[in-house]
């Protein structure tokens, strides 16, 4: 299931719970069972199921939030590392199309990259922070530290197109096909000359 959709079923379902339990229509300040004290948990049963539902959906809101914070640091983090890849140069002139197109499809990449991987594995997940200079494709993998491998490496290569001109090609090569198969985010129109090295200032 999708994050934002497990997140927001367990937040309804939090929601709805609140009202799980509905004290008795006859209590009263001059209840003379009781004293006007409330009833016991094993008197009210419904109260004791109310608090096990609140405290197992809050700790679920709290996995899920912890989550959630691991995939924004991450690509927030491949947001700074595709801008550092491009450089000044390069950006200066693609970056609209690079916010449009490729980030947001990046984004459910690593997304989803995190979700496989359970959340007791998020905490081994990193980001390397070298992309490549020159003509180099690499910019960024996703290592994962306990197994000391890669797990997803994005890359963007120049390719020219004849009568067209140079285009961007932006993808990733994942660990469970042995990083051979070219996963397309998409090609950014550059120009009929030839672009400036990755990293150009």
């Amino acid at each position: 299931m999708k994050l934002w959709l497990r997140r927001l079923t367990i937040i309804m379902m939090s929601i709805m719970t609140l009202g799980a339990y509905v004290p008795p229509l006859d209590w009263d300040d001059d209840s003379g069972d009781n004293g006007g004290e409330l009833p016991d948990k094993e008197e009210n049963p419904a109260g004791g199921a109310f608090d096990s539902i609140t405290d197992s959906s809050i700790e679920e809101i709290e996995d899920l939030w912890s989550l959630d914070e691991y995939i924004d640091d991450m690509t927030a983090q491949a947001k700074e590392q595709m801008m550092t890849k491009l450089g000044p140069k390069i950006l200066s002139r693609v970056e609209g199309d690079i916010t449009e197109d490729i980030l947001p499809q990046m984004e459910e990449v690593i997304s989803s990259i995190y979700e496989q991987s359970g959340e007791e594995a998020v905490p081994n997940l990193s980001i390397t922070e070298q992309p490549a200079g020159g003509y180099g494709e690499r910019i960024f993998h996703i290592y994962d530290e306990e197994a000391a491998t890669d797990v997803v490496r994005f890359h963007v290569r120049r390719d020219m197109k004849p009568k067209q001109g140079y285009y961007f090609n932006f993808h990733y090569h994942l660990k469970d096909d042995g990083f051979e198969e070219h996963h397309e985010l998409g090609d950014i129109y550059w120009d009929k000359n030839t672009p400036p090295k990755w990293m150009t200032h």
